[in-house]
């Protein structure tokens, strides 16, 4: 079975005072977009003086690069919850839906990552704990497919590592399309698609009953 550890790289410090400056920016990123959130607006929000917040986060992008290694800490305690007790294609169905934007809490999520992303490609360390993030993740829907394929629950040619990749860039792409959207929850329309190509793309690797 997976480990249900779902730990992230030792660089996110758990500071109780950074964890309030990132949810005062996640409540101005839902009301107005990540331009929104400059520092200024951002210590307004969480209580601080102006300029108060350079010892915790000298830049913006220090707090964004924080704010999404909380967002995948989040992620991934939601997971460990979800595939609890589960295996193979349950399991593997559960992880992708904790991450897929299907609520408030989730598209501001995706309001975090996708800068952060932009950001990564000019700072080689945010890049590296992008990866190590994706590999957590690959990691775990590895096993959960060799474990469907043991429960007979797969029988796709497709190779593990080519059904992972596709299942990263559909969760990926909702994301993308979920911070781009403009709305704080996804309309049912919006859901209804996500879940839609989630099923479509798995029910194309079960075997034909």
């Amino acid at each position: 079975m997976v480990n249900k550890e779902w730990s992230v790289p030792k660089i996110v410090q758990h500071d109780e005072r950074r964890i309030e400056i990132v949810n005062a920016t996640w409540r101005i990123i839902a009301r107005g977009g990540v331009e929104r959130a400059t520092m200024r607006e951002i210590a307004a929000e969480a209580g601080f003086a102006n300029g108060a917040l350079k010892p915790y986060f000298p830049t913006k992008d220090d707090l964004l690069a924080f704010a999404f290694q909380h967002v995948f800490c989040r992620t991934n305690e939601r997971i460990a919850i979800a595939t609890e007790g589960r295996r193979g294609l349950t399991a593997l169905v559960a992880l992708c839906r904790e991450v897929l934007p299907l609520d408030e809490d989730r598209v501001n999520e995706a309001r975090i990552v996708v800068p952060y992303w932009q950001n990564a490609m000019t700072h080689p360390d945010r890049a590296r704990f992008h990866e190590e993030a994706l590999g957590q993740w690959r990691a775990a829907i590895g096993q959960y497919l060799l474990e469907a394929r043991d429960d007979g629950d797969i029988a796709a040619g497709l190779t593990d590592e080519a059904i992972t990749e596709h299942l990263i860039t559909l969760m990926i792409g909702a994301q993308i399309l979920a911070a781009l959207n403009g709305s704080d929850i996804p309309d049912a329309r919006l859901r209804r698609r996500f879940e839609e190509q989630l099923d479509t793309y798995l029910e194309l690797l079960r075997p034909s009953r």
